[in-house]
């Protein structure tokens, strides 16, 4: 968008609107042709903006290595296994403040700054400035700008820690910010929330913000200021709302016998479905849409990564020739179309696979919904074990590949159908998603009155998620933070940002001086690394692929700034994070925001 205020920070947020960039730092497009001077000035010329903030819901979401494939390989659920060496695995050799190997760890910083910050600055800007028709559209508007900004200060403090708070639009080159502290961000959009769920509609258009998403965001901000009775309060909303959990057949498939309604809930043309209680916040993202309405590209790169990479010419039949295809002759095979043409950017860990399932009735781990390995076969019509199980004894070295090439995985979480005709390769697909789902308010609930003591009360919730997938009850006495987190990833599997979620509680823990843990030594030991330690098998052990030792440390909790980003502040300070190069030139964060700022 193009006006006198060009709204932009130079080089360190890469925040630029007008300016040229490489290919390190990204660039809003513009939102607009005509100035906002001209457009911002009534309702409609707010929903175009509000469009945009939507838009950007969906980014981690989508392409390959995606920002929820780049947070699951830093947590105790994924794995990075593809037989290359740039990958990171060797988190502090291959994931730096100069590097992530190809992911998107320091992309969430740049992107969130560049992107939806700066947009949702430039919607309250002009929101307290424009001629609106009442105090109560000012508001409206106010509240669905803060609830943007808000939902990515979250993951930010969350990933990086302390981090610069910018709420002003940026008129012109700005080289001198400063870092504020995690726990005043919080507070601010706590306030910011509180404000927003009074003015946000009950109900909007599909991927629109309402009360019950900015419910659900405020929950998750009050957990992480350890604000446990106000978490509990703002999570019975919801709860107590318009919404209940799904537990019958629905939408597409529901005629299919071999399926099941967790089948139906996940997919992604079932996420605003008329029938689906359970949507709180989803993103649209569809083929048929333009490109500047959907994801661009391929869509969702689901397959690409999180399925094995089944069809590899690493997998070898009995006579060592290739046992799987992709393509023949042109064609894509009847397997890539049923399960999708998978690299493992991110493979599941045993963890998630096998360890957490407590009750072999639970649909969310049922055969209809997984393909397990016993049913990847060898599908190319040339080998001599065609259609018979793949044998992963015949790979060129079973003990790395089988990580790549051979495991199950969660079917319907993963498969997204191809357009047909999209002929361009089968990664995943355009697809809508959730941001927000009932299932998880009752857990986020369950963790609230975990924390409070009030472990029957966690049961309950708990068991509501799993008495509606067939699952077994729990009792109070079985309700531990892993317990909530095994829950948590079997019903939000590639939904909620596991990274952010394992910070939070981490951090939840330091606050308050839990189980050993300390704000004061948060780089050298914390529930995070702990946790990843003892459920992630592949960084136990030290698996090695291709020579390259799978390797976390504890300073990982929070992930390294962006070195251009600090290297390019040269008229302030923001500060690297402890056990990253640079975190030497740390001063004290700022704990007040300014306005102004």
């Amino acid at each position: 968008m193009k006006s006198k205020f060009k709204y932009f920070i130079i080089l360190i947020l890469t925040l630029t609107v007008t300016v040229s960039c490489d290919e390190e730092f990204l660039e809003p497009e513009p939102l607009s042709f005509l100035s906002p001077d001209n457009t911002l000035v009534d309702a409609t010329g707010f929903d175009a903006l509000l469009i945009t903030l939507r838009k950007e819901l969906r980014w981690q979401y989508d392409g390959e290595r995606s920002g929820i494939c780049s947070q699951s390989i830093t947590t105790d659920i994924g794995f990075a296994p593809a037989r290359n060496n740039r990958v990171p695995r060797n988190l502090p050799l291959q994931f730096t403040p100069n590097s992530d190997g190809g992911y998107k760890m320091l992309d969430y910083f740049n992107r969130a700054y560049s992107r939806p910050i700066s947009t949702a600055n430039l919607l309250l800007f002009y929101a307290d400035r424009a001629g609106l028709d009442s105090e109560d559209e000012r508001n409206s508007i106010t509240a669905a700008a803060y609830f943007h900004r808000s939902y990515w200060y979250y993951q930010l403090v969350h990933l990086y820690g302390d981090v610069p708070f910018v709420g002003q639009v940026i008129t012109g080159p700005k080289l001198d910010y400063f870092t504020h502290a995690r726990k005043t961000i919080l507070d601010k959009i706590e306030s910011d929330m509180e404000f927003a769920v009074q003015w946000l509609p009950e109900s909007n258009v599909a991927g629109g913000e309402t009360k019950w998403a900015g419910y659900h965001l405020l929950t998750k901000i009050q957990l992480a200021n350890s604000h446990f009775t106000e978490a509990v309060q703002s999570a019975t909303e919801i709860i107590d709302g318009p919404f209940s959990l799904v537990e019958n057949r629905f939408g597409v498939d529901a005629n299919n016998p071999d399926r099941d309604y967790i089948w139906d809930l996940a997919r992604p043309e079932n996420v605003f479905n008329g029938a689906n209680t359970e949507t709180i916040l989803g993103f649209v993202d569809r083929f048929d849409a333009p490109q500047s309405a959907n994801s661009g590209g391929s869509g969702r790169a689901t397959h690409r990564d999180f399925v094995p990479a089944w069809w590899n010419g690493g997998v070898r039949d009995s006579n060592g020739a290739r046992g799987s295809i992709d393509r023949i002759r042109g064609v894509w095979t009847t397997m890539i179309d049923t399960i999708g043409r998978g690299n493992a950017w991110s493979r599941a860990t045993p963890y998630y696979i096998y360890e957490m399932w407590d009750d072999a009735n639970d649909l969310r781990r049922s055969d209809g919904n997984w393909v397990d390995k016993d049913e990847l076969v060898y599908n190319n019509p040339s080998s001599a074990d065609h259609l018979q199980p793949v044998n992963p004894n015949n790979f060129g070295d079973p003990a790395q590949d089988s990580l790549q090439f051979y495991y199950a995985f969660p079917h319907y979480k993963t498969f997204i159908a191809h357009d047909e005709s999209d002929d361009s390769r089968p990664d995943g697909g355009f697809g809508n998603g959730y941001i927000y789902r009932l299932a998880g308010t009752y857990l986020l609930r369950a963790e609230a009155n975990y924390w409070l003591g009030n472990t029957g009360a966690a049961a309950d919730d708990i068991n509501e998620v799993r008495s509606r997938a067939n699952a077994s009850d729990i009792s109070g006495g079985d309700v531990t933070i892993e317990k909530i987190l095994e829950e948590r990833a079997k019903e939000l599997y590639l939904e909620e940002p596991r990274k952010v979620e394992l910070t939070r509680i981490a951090l939840i823990m330091a606050d308050n001086n839990l189980n050993g843990y300390s704000i004061d030594n948060l780089s050298e030991k914390s529930f995070y690394f702990d946790h990843v330690i003892d459920k992630n098998i592949f960084y136990q052990v030290g698996s090695t692929i291709r020579g390259v030792q799978a390797t976390i440390e504890p300073r990982f909790v929070l992930w390294p700034i962006p070195a251009a980003t600090i290297t390019n502040n040269s008229q302030g300070v923001i500060n690297q994070n402890i056990g990253f190069p640079g975190a030497e030139q740390n001063i004290p964060p700022l704990t007040v925001i300014d306005d102004s700022q």
